[in-house]
């Protein structure tokens, strides 16, 4: 698709903004529609109309509905993979992860402010972990998120992933853990950063123990 001349007198910058802005919108609209009528029962069209715009600036910015309702969630986790690799090189792999992750809950709003409240982020989040066509999209793009993940911590720890397969291993044990973590804070009635952060410190501090010990 051929993008529209910039009109005389409007710099780049300011057509750069307009699109950011005009994308925000469409993005902010979605997720309200998706969170208090349904992913399934909200249209593009219902979309559009809540921004004042048509289908075809729709499908500019976005491939799909799919695309809307993971966008803040690409943000997110982008911001995590940024605070793992901040951490100290001497930290070992798993605390590494645990305080990245720790990291990116707290300052999270910072993160995406600018696009949506973290009140709306979280309910998306809840809703992604509550219908069943987002959450195998969720699960497909966490598989290929954990692959990411490993090989960060294989080069953090000089390994090479193909041939060790412990920063596999303790990545999917990391991640199943908090995948098992946003089921369980989306079935809650307390969806607040600060409460999913708070089953996040408990539930992966249980991680070693329960691998490690004798249960009976």
């Amino acid at each position: 698709m051929t993008e529209p001349r910039t009109a005389p007198g409007v710099t780049p910058g300011l057509r750069e903004r307009k699109k950011r802005r005009t994308r925000d919108a469409l993005l902010r609209a979605a997720l309200v529609l998706f969170t208090t009528k349904g992913y399934e029962q909200t249209t593009v069209d219902e979309i559009t109309e809540a921004v004042a715009v048509s289908q075809r600036t729709f499908f500019r910015y976005f491939a799909n509905k799919e695309e809307v309702a993971f966008a803040v969630q690409d943000v997110v986790e982008s911001h995590f993979v940024a605070a793992l690799r901040a951490r100290p090189a001497e930290e070992n792999p798993f605390a590494a992860l645990r305080a990245a992750v720790l990291d990116a809950w707290d300052t999270i709003e910072e993160a995406i402010a600018d696009v949506v409240p973290v009140d709306l982020h979280m309910r998306t989040y809840q809703l992604i972990e509550s219908t069943p066509a987002l959450q195998s999209v969720h699960l497909r793009r966490s598989t290929e998120l954990e692959e990411e993940i490993a090989r960060l911590v294989a080069g953090r720890e000089g390994l090479d992933v193909d041939r060790d397969p412990r920063p596999r291993v303790a990545v999917a044990a990391f991640s199943g853990v908090m995948r098992m973590t946003g089921r369980m804070w989306g079935r809650g009635e307390d969806t607040s950063v600060e409460a999913i952060r708070r089953m996040t410190v408990e539930y992966l501090d249980h991680l070693a123990p329960a691998l490690a010990s004798d249960w009976r």
